[in-house]
């Protein structure tokens, strides 16, 4: 999931993108709207958590921006403004949802996850394929009943695999997917993520490389 945060107090900014990381996430900061219109413009994020009050570009009007480009990505609105009118207001521009500040990091995390799901074809609260089962929300993997201990990227990359449900999914995508855009696009880091998930998973082999095109599970 590649997620932008959208906000201008840089001490909050880098703090939630150090929690969204943490869950797995490929996540870029924007500290002002016109930094986010700049972004957006480039890059198809998943979710744009966007706080409204911001100075200059306003964060109203990044939202009606990103509303009238019909850009993919979901809006999660952060405002200290609570009253229900003003959240009213808020959706009534196009975003997605709405958290008023001061909010709890675990409620931004499962809201962002909401708004994802809402978005795309309905997929099972935990995904399993054979005696694998990987639970998004407890960021928990098991093989045959055993917890199996994974890297942030390690559990994002099977659960991007996972959630295509055989489809082959390619190294760029996953790249773009699952890291943000400090990565390099002519790192090796996908196949070196890739085996190590791989020596993890154990017998029998569950990724598979489609020579040319990518992996599947």
């Amino acid at each position: 999931m590649r997620v932008l945060v959208v906000e201008d107090q840089v001490t909050l900014a880098d703090s939630v993108a150090r929690t969204l990381r943490h869950e797995g996430m490929a996540v870029d900061v924007a500290y002002d709207g016109a930094a986010a219109l700049q972004r957006t413009a480039v890059l198809d994020y998943d979710v744009v958590v966007l706080d409204r009050d911001l100075p200059g570009v306003h964060g109203d009007e990044v939202c009606r921006t990103l509303v009238a480009r019909r850009a993919p990505s979901r809006v999660l609105m952060l405002t200290a403004s609570s009253t229900v009118a003003q959240r009213v207001e808020g959706l009534g521009l196009g975003a997605d949802d709405y958290l008023p500040k001061p909010f709890a990091y675990a409620e931004l995390v499962a809201r962002i996850r909401a708004v994802v799901r809402r978005a795309q074809p309905a997929t099972p609260p935990v995904l399993v394929h054979g005696d694998l089962r990987l639970d998004p929300a407890r960021r928990s993997v098991t093989r045959a009943g055993a917890v199996l201990a994974l890297s942030p990227k390690e559990f994002a990359v099977l659960e991007h695999l996972l959630t295509a449900q055989g489809r082959v999914v390619s190294a760029e995508e996953l790249l773009d997917r699952v890291w943000d855009e400090a990565a390099d696009p002519f790192t090796t880091t996908v196949k070196a993520t890739i085996n190590r998930l791989r020596a993890k998973l154990g017998d029998p082999p569950l990724i598979v490389t489609v020579a040319r095109a990518g992996y599947r599970v």
